[in-house]
This record gives structure tokens, sequence and C-alpha cells, in this order.
């Protein structure tokens, strides 16, 4: 048992997802929330174009924070998957396909970001078309909805909760809050394609900020992912 303690080092997987999960944080709050604040004025195209032409490079930046965040999401769940696999093999596939197909398409996403730059870039190609319709255009690219991709951020957490309720190695409280938090992201989500405007995102969060605190602070219990380790092999 020493050996296998030695190979997987379950407080050591536990941390390094959990760092790798805070690490999502301030990207996306960058790329998603801090760059639209700063450029983006609904309603006022013609101001939205001028900020983003003359915030280019944060806008840019934006972009990448935007496209990062999935990426390091990907990394997360791969080692959420080595920690959580003894409890539930099936359930923690389910968990990596959701991750899968929201990583894709919040990056596919970020193509509108960049129609935006396109149409606002003065190509010859584009003189057909009056500044103030390619502005509109740049502004409506910015604001199509994401809201396919929060479909799959919510639902790869109840697997997660799933696993985490189940483990024996993880507080079972962590693992409720995690399945609470994949209904709040799928209430906010579906409301908007009915046209309302739900924000439950702060407590939706809820769950995952006590999670990937724990698991920075706290780990897993060893003994007990020990004992599920070696009764799944």
């Amino acid at each position: 048992m020493t050996t296998r303690a030695a190979e997987t080092s379950p407080l050591i997987i536990a941390r390094v997802a959990g760092f790798l999960y805070l690490l999502v944080v301030p990207l996306g709050i960058f790329g998603s929330m801090y760059v639209p604040s700063r450029l983006i004025v609904s309603g006022d195209a013609a101001t939205t174009a001028n900020n983003i032409m003359t915030s280019e490079s944060l806008f840019r930046l934006g972009i990448v924070s935007n496209l990062l965040a999935p990426l390091v999401m990907l990394s997360v769940v791969l080692v959420l998957y080595r920690l959580l696999k003894p409890v539930n093999k099936n359930m923690a596939w389910l968990m990596v396909i959701f991750v899968l197909l929201g990583v894709s398409i919040s990056m596919l996403n970020q193509l509108t970001k960049f129609a935006a730059l396109q149409l606002l870039s003065g190509a010859d190609y584009l003189k057909v078309f009056t500044t103030e319709q390619l502005q509109a255009l740049a502004l409506m690219s910015l604001r199509l909805p994401g809201n396919i991709a929060t479909i799959f951020w919510g639902l790869w957490l109840f697997p997660l909760g799933y696993l985490v309720f189940k483990s024996g190695f993880l507080p079972s409280i962590l693992g409720v809050l995690l399945m609470m938090s994949c209904f709040g992201y799928l209430i906010q989500a579906f409301a908007a394609f009915l046209g309302y405007r739900v924000s439950v995102g702060l407590y939706a969060a809820l769950g995952e900020v006590l999670f990937l605190l724990w698991l920075l602070i706290k780990g897993v219990n060893a003994e007990q992912w020990e004992k599920r380790a070696l009764a799944s092999a």
C-alpha cells in the first residue's frame, strides 16, 4: 500500500486540481467580465467600436483569456478524473465528456470576438457596408449568447457532485452543493433562451468555490481514497 500511495499521491492530485481550478477564476473574470465592462457599451455600437479599436490589445487579451480558461478547465477535469474514478468510473467519464463539450463550445464562441475585430478592420471588401452598419454588426456579434456552453458548464457539476457525495474521502455536503450548482447554471441558461434574465451565477458558483478551496487546503482523506482505489482495482 505504501508503494501505491507513493505512486498515486491523492493529496497532491487533489491540490493540483484545486490549484488549476483556482487559475480558471482570474482568467474567467478578466476575459468574461473585466474586458467587456471596459469596452462594450450596451446599445451604443459606435462607442463600443471606438473602444475596441482604441484598446485593441486589451480586447485581444480578453479573447486569449477566454481561450485559456477552458483549456485550463480541461486540465482540471482530467486531474479530477484520476482522483475520482475509483468511486465510479462511468460517472467520472461522463464528467469529462461534459467538460469536453463545454470547452469546445466556449472556444468556438470566441470566433464571434474575432468577427467583431474583422468587421471593424476597415478591409476593402467591407466598403459595401456603411460604418454604422459595420459597427452594429460588430456589436451584434459580441452580444451573441453563450448559453449553450453554460449548459455544459452546469451539467458537468452533477456527476462531479455525485462522485464527491459518494466518495467517502471528501465531504458529502460539497457533493450536494455541486449538484445544486448544476441546476443553478441550467436555470440561468434556459431562462435566457426563454427570454428571461435570471442571474444565479454567484449562488451557483458557491459549490465550486468551496470545493476548490477544500481541495487546496484540506485535500482528501488519503486512507479512504486508498481503500476506494484498492476496491476498484
